[in-house]
């Protein structure tokens, strides 16, 4: 079972959703997707293409995937060199399971449902 999970972010100046103007929700819940992972052990990578385009570069799964279907497959979340999700942030529920942690969602009342789908629209996060 691997432990690391990569997240190839599209464009942004803040993976977390809080800064700037306008907070984008699912950028919140995924930062705090993230920080539940690592504290079960996973170790997550993140990127984001305007500060670390070499990242995207380097990674053939990626090249490959922005060569397809261009920067709309971002965001592309990646196990062992698999594409698990692309386009949207997954749930922790769907993370939980590909790490076989036990997680159940009715008990965590940190774990709100907001929507998946994070929109490339001018003015979303920070970056205007």
């Amino acid at each position: 079972m691997s432990m690391v999970l990569q997240v190839f972010d599209p464009a942004m100046c803040c993976s977390t959703g809080v800064c700037g103007p306008s907070v984008e929700p699912v950028l919140v819940r995924f930062a705090g997707d993230m920080d539940w992972l690592v504290q079960k052990g996973v170790q997550v990578k993140r990127y984001n293409l305007s500060q670390q385009p070499e990242a995207f570069a380097q990674n053939p799964v990626v090249v490959k995937a922005l060569s397809e279907y261009g920067t709309e497959c971002l965001p592309l979340v990646i196990v062992d060199d698999e594409i698990k999700v692309q386009g949207k942030y997954p749930t922790r529920v769907e993370m939980a399971a590909w790490f076989g942690i036990n997680y159940d969602p009715s008990a965590d009342k940190n774990n709100t449902p907001l929507p998946l789908q994070m929109k490339n629209k001018p003015g979303s996060c920070c970056c205007g």
